[in-house]
């Protein structure tokens, strides 16, 4: 079974990890566990030097806010990610989007290396210039998802076309004049009809042509000898391998990893992955903690100035619940606007990971929380030990502690509930959107403006859900259990507990709202997790030979290939345990049913290059021999 690389559009990676790291973890999560860390990086330098990466591998990747590497050295990581595994057909979707022609046409030539060391390699490009367009050998021309053209590029191409009646001018592109070809001008109602029929001429002509070179109409079949010369081509190459010496293939120079054993487990897939978040969310993002550590040092300072040195006044015992419900907004508040953005953030580079099968859901949410932890314990203890000491709170070492636990705890928990947010917003707008308006419906319900006791019994439920309420209350408990208030009239409070009476808090204590700050908290880690493991990143799958059977009736119009050449069908699919993309058998795909991606495999290796104009796709490739080194 032949493994296949799946390279994107979007070159997305984590902008605070170098090249060189990138590769590393990407290579220690999918390389076989029989491998060592050391063959392994071995594996990794060797692919730094053959796509042209060392001296960028100490260099971050960066993002449009942080400067790193090239837009051509992102294209090279990208292959580079997908070529770990050695695999035998590799997608790509336009390789050279957002690149100047000399950096396209740089990895153009590398896709062409590639298809000469014997990959298959199918990509799809957007008008590529002369020089590009002349490495192909053969191209697909496709319209609306029907086959226009399918053979020798170059002047049999031409020859071809000029034959129906369109010849291309003297000195154009043929790639532009294809692409024109086999476009709809939607200029008015009149020339977009000629378009289309025009178009259906040419589908027409090339089923015609297709019939008469094989003698069929259809030839969605599978090749018996095909798929024993695939076979016999795998068997001699690993004989060949145990012979050592000089007849040994390898692509690219580089030792193909054999996948005689599973990839990282459980734990190993846990401390790669921590190492991975330690360094984006603790290490690197150096400018969001200082942004951090200066918003509760200044709301630490703001809120200690307010409210100086309270005394035991009938007054201050306003100021001491006002001073506890805005550490309790202003804890919960601080954390939750770190992680809403964390799994949106994400997402696109996880599900790219998690189709591979490089880790498990659980591996990589626990790396998220634990290495959040310390961050998320650090911020609040700073805000503590600045304002509680100025505030003049309750003066005695173990009701400070018991404010920073309490403190400590809101803190896991309203980031818990960021990471359970944004796991359900499709975005990080939705994400920063959604995340404040449940927090101002937990503040409502905190038990500072509404009472418990008061609360509608529709609504009952929000108070015990509400992580502002418990860190209010436990604060509350804290502070004024113990405490003696100055008292000139008989309605005055005299004491803390008649306070945790008016509030409702007297049956309660710090233990038992810490308990429910804590359920709260492994709610939303648990509704995180659950979100995660539900959400399946969906992939391309090649169909095995084996299901094509049912397939051959379905060929549609023509033959989509030479003769004797055999078909398999890509289909979308959702997997649901997120194994890695594979070519099951790979021979051939060249079925009208494909309107992306076409690829013929007899005992040569193709590259295709899609070139999109409007609604049509013009679909070119390279095929080279396969030549076994002597």
């Amino acid at each position: 079974m032949a493994q296949a690389g799946v390279w994107r559009q979007e070159d997305i990676f984590f902008s605070q990890l170098t090249v060189r790291e990138t590769l590393v973890t990407a290579a220690k999560l999918q390389l076989p566990s029989s491998m060592s860390d050391e063959e392994k990086e071995q594996h990794v330098e060797q692919l730094l030097q053959h796509l042209g990466l060392v001296n960028a591998a100490g260099t971050i990747v960066g993002d449009n806010k942080t400067r790193g590497i090239s837009g051509g050295e992102k294209k090279r990581l990208s292959i580079a990610c997908e070529l770990l595994g050695n695999p035998s057909v590799v997608f790509a979707d336009e390789p050279t989007t957002g690149l100047d022609a000399y950096q396209a046409e740089k990895v153009m030539q590398t896709l062409k290396d590639l298809a000469k060391e014997g990959r298959t390699v199918i990509c799809s490009i957007h008008q590529p210039r002369g020089s590009v367009f002349d490495m192909f050998d053969d191209i697909m021309v496709v319209a609306g998802g029907k086959l226009v053209y399918s053979g020798p590029a170059g002047d049999a191409c031409l020859e071809y076309f000029k034959n129906q009646g369109h010849d291309c001018p003297l000195h154009s592109n043929p790639a532009e004049f294809l692409s024109d070809l086999v476009g709809t001008d939607h200029t008015s109602a009149d020339t977009e009809a000629q378009s289309a029929a025009r178009i259906q001429r040419l589908i027409q002509a090339f089923a015609a042509h297709s019939a008469a070179q094989t003698g069929s109409s259809t030839a969605l079949a599978v090749s018996q000898d095909l798929q024993a010369s695939l076979a016999d081509s795998e068997e001699e190459d690993g004989e060949e391998d145990g012979e050592g010496g000089g007849k040994s293939k390898r692509r690219l120079g580089l030792t193909a990893a054999k996948a005689d054993g599973a990839g990282a487990g459980f734990w190993q897939q846990f401390k790669i992955l921590l190492v991975r978040a330690w360094r984006r969310q603790t290490t690197r993002d150096r400018a969001t903690n200082v942004v951090r550590a200066m918003m509760n040092l200044t709301s630490a300072a703001i809120f200690g100035s307010i409210f100086w040195r309270m005394g035991f006044g009938q007054t201050t015992i306003q100021d001491r619940m006002g001073l506890l419900q805005v550490a309790a907004i202003n804890t919960a508040m601080a954390s939750i606007t770190k992680t809403l953005n964390v799994f949106p953030k994400e997402r696109q580079i996880v599900e790219r990971e998690r189709a591979k099968g490089a880790y498990a859901v659980g591996p990589y949410f626990l790396s998220k929380l634990v290495a959040e932890l310390p961050v998320t314990a650090f911020f609040p203890a700073l805000f503590s030990m600045v304002c509680y000491p100025m505030t003049g709170l309750h003066r005695t070492v173990p009701r400070f502690l018991k404010f920073l636990g309490a403190t400590t705890v809101e803190s896991f928990t309203s980031s818990a509930m960021g990471l359970t947010v944004g796991c359900i917003a499709p975005t990080t707008e939705a994400a920063m959107a959604l995340g404040p308006s449940i927090m101002t419906v937990f503040i409502v319900f905190g038990g500072y403006y509404v009472n418990a006791d008061n609360t509608p019994a529709i609504f009952r439920w929000i108070p015990n859900a509400s992580l502002i309420r418990w860190g209010f209350e436990a604060l509350c408990v804290n502070e004024f259990d113990g405490l003696t208030f100055e008292a000139t009239k008989p309605t005055d409070l005299k004491t803390g507990r008649q306070v945790l009476e008016r509030l409702s808090f007297a049956d309660s204590s710090v233990a038992k709202s810490v308990r429910k700050e804590v359920q709260i908290m492994l709610g939303w880690y648990w509704a995180s997790a659950y979100l995660l493991h539900k959400k399946t990143p969906e992939f391309t799958r090649l169909l095995p030979v084996s299901k094509l059977a049912g397939k051959e009736s379905e060929s549609g119009n023509g033959v989509e290939g030479a003769a004797g050449k055999s078909s398999v069908v890509i289909e979308e699919v959702i997997e649901a345990s997120g194994e890695a993309v594979t070519a099951a058998e790979v021979t051939e795909v060249s079925a009208e049913s494909l309107t992306t991606a076409e690829v013929t495999t007899t005992t040569t290796t193709t590259t295709t290059i899609t070139t999109e104009s409007a609604s049509t796709e013009v679909e070119t490739s390279v095929e080279e021999e396969f030549v076994e080194a002597e």
